[in-house]
């Protein structure tokens, strides 16, 4: 099937479905933790990683390049899920810890109540101690006077004056008597109420701590788990990726065309052919009409491409048969290995990609022959106006912003 550079081809962009993120459902921290170690190891995470690679043909090694490129696509999905999930998991784990500092919190202003009621309960039992002493001697004294018969006191009492005062001190320390102890009776209980209240408190705050805290070490393992998932993938990324550049080294050295000549006669600008024979012996080169045969890397006689295909051959000795239209040139070399972007420099294929504000556009390739020190390029060229020919010309990388852009192939 001959590809043609007609301008009405189009690009064709393969879609893929996004991974589905995996939704677990956590009514309790240990639920959570099964569940979720249960998904985890269903969505295959521990898959082994690739090992070294090798290709023996240009369709083997591409076949393999696309394998891998598809398996790390879906990886770095995966990944990226992982990662939200720990995100979720943090953000459990942080909020856990603010409801521990705040509970901790309580408690520990709880226990220094505690400690102050405990403080206070000693002092009012000294305190209490302390009373009773003092008034020892007055109830003894009221026991002893309180022997004696009305006529006795009055004997003993210097006059009758003196006999109502001890009938009223009596009656004074019998009331102080009572209403400290009752004060006391009454105060005790005050306290131990309190007390009773905030060791209820505190142990119900310490249960709290105690089940946030193991809540906190349910989310924290499935993060561990998590991240230990991630790395997994990484892993296994790196290792396609590697495996992924030894795949391109190959298939650039495949694609390298070595201990093979073009049989060409005259010169028609830029080094292209006057005539050349492709392998089919067909006839090409500015001799013949545009279009009206194939070159030795199946391009179209007289178009960019063709050119382009001409220069990477002579200059590097690359094929770049069937890399199609300018515009599938970028994603052609990348594949074979070769980097591409947006950096000038002589020696360089040129490509335009597509300009969407022209119908049927397919881009442009050119052979960049030098950049000149204002920032342009000078560049050589088949076809630029749509009449097979070549010519060189210069202009600023700038201007194709709004065509599609240029890119740079490096083929050294």
């Amino acid at each position: 099937m001959k590809i043609s550079v007609s301008k009405n081809k189009k690009t064709m962009v393969k879609q893929q479905n996004p991974h589905k993120l995996i939704r677990l459902l956590k009514r309790s921290p240990s639920l959570g933790l099964a569940v979720v170690m249960c998904v985890m190891l269903i969505s295959g995470v521990g898959q082994k990683l690739v090992h070294a690679v090798s290709c023996s043909s240009v369709s083997d090694c591409q076949a393999q390049i696309n394998n891998l490129n598809s398996q790390n696509s879906q990886a770095q999905q995966t990944v990226g899920s992982l990662q939200s999930q720990a995100q979720s998991y943090q953000g459990a784990i942080d909020a856990l810890t603010a409801q521990i500092s705040s509970v901790q919190a309580q408690l520990s202003a709880n226990q220094a109540k505690q400690a102050s009621l405990e403080q206070q309960i000693t002092a009012n039992e000294q305190e209490i101690t302390a009373k009773k002493a003092t008034l020892a001697d007055d109830v003894k004294t009221m026991y002893i006077d309180g022997q004696m018969t009305t006529i006795e006191e009055l004997a003993t009492s210097q006059n009758l004056s003196d006999f109502v005062d001890k009938q009223q001190y009596q009656a004074v320390v019998q009331n102080q008597l009572d209403a400290i102890i009752q004060q006391i009776n009454t105060l005790q209980a005050q306290l131990q109420s309190q007390k009773l209240q905030v060791t209820g408190l505190i142990s119900t705050e310490q249960a709290q701590n105690s089940q946030l805290a193991n809540a906190q070490a349910q989310q924290q393992q499935l993060l561990s788990y998590n991240q230990s998932q991630q790395d997994a993938y990484n892993q296994q990324i790196a290792a396609d990726n590697s495996n992924i550049s030894s795949l391109k080294a190959r298939l650039a050295a495949l694609n390298t065309v070595s201990g093979q000549s073009i049989n060409a006669s005259g010169n028609c600008g830029g080094g292209y052919p006057a005539s050349a024979t492709n392998q089919n012996g067909g006839h090409w080169g500015c001799d013949y009409g545009q279009d009206s045969n194939v070159d030795n890397w199946y391009m179209d006689n007289r178009e960019c491409v063709s050119y382009t295909a001409y220069m990477a051959y002579t200059k590097y000795g690359v094929s770049t048969y069937g890399w199609g239209n300018a515009y599938q040139w970028i994603t052609a070399a990348e594949s074979h290995g070769y980097t591409v972007d947006q950096t000038p420099a002589a020696g360089t294929i040129a490509i335009r990609n597509i300009d969407y504000n022209v119908a049927g556009d397919v881009g442009h390739a050119m052979y960049v022959d030098s950049v000149n020190s204002d920032g342009s390029i000078t560049v050589q060229e088949f076809n630029e106006y749509y009449n097979g020919t070549y010519d060189q010309r210069t202009f600023d990388p700038s201007s194709y912003a709004n065509r599609g852009g240029l890119y740079f192939i490096h083929f050294n």
